[in-house]
């Protein structure tokens, strides 16, 4: 059995969620599906873009209901750059926030940001072998 990827980000507002991803981090608009999706190109899987209004549940009843403010969830999207240093600024100046400034690690260098619709996201280059560097 072979497995796609694919990535949804959830906004509450369409039009501002592509401008900032393309701008942000370079993707650009694939298809629009409909009224209230987007597919963005530009990394390794699609990404789509869904407008969700705020305070609407998603799928399950156990959820809780859709809020923009800044939130933790154990998944989140790392996008590998070439340069990091112009990356979060790249990503900043689209509107993303820095929660953690650069460290430096055996596999790389790190930036960890929030982009304007309360998810988290990372940004990562690589240097040396990458993750190689500390695999075991």
């Amino acid at each position: 059995m072979t497995l796609s990827l694919l990535a949804n980000i959830d906004v509450d507002d369409l039009e501002r969620g592509v401008a900032f991803y393309t701008t942000a981090l370079g993707l650009h608009v694939g298809r629009r599906l409909g009224v209230g999706a987007v597919e963005l190109h530009g990394a390794s899987a699609p990404i789509y873009v869904l407008e969700k209004a705020a305070g609407s549940t998603p799928a399950s009843a156990v959820a809780a209901p859709r809020d923009y403010r800044r939130h933790w969830t154990p998944v989140h999207l790392d996008f590998i750059v070439d340069d990091i240093t112009a990356a979060v600024e790249r990503a900043c100046a689209a509107g993303a926030r820095v929660e953690q400034e650069v460290t430096t690690h055996a596999w790389g260098h790190l930036a960890v940001l929030a982009d304007p619709f309360g998810h988290g996201f990372c940004l990562i280059q690589f240097i040396g072998r990458g993750y190689e560097e500390v695999a075991v």
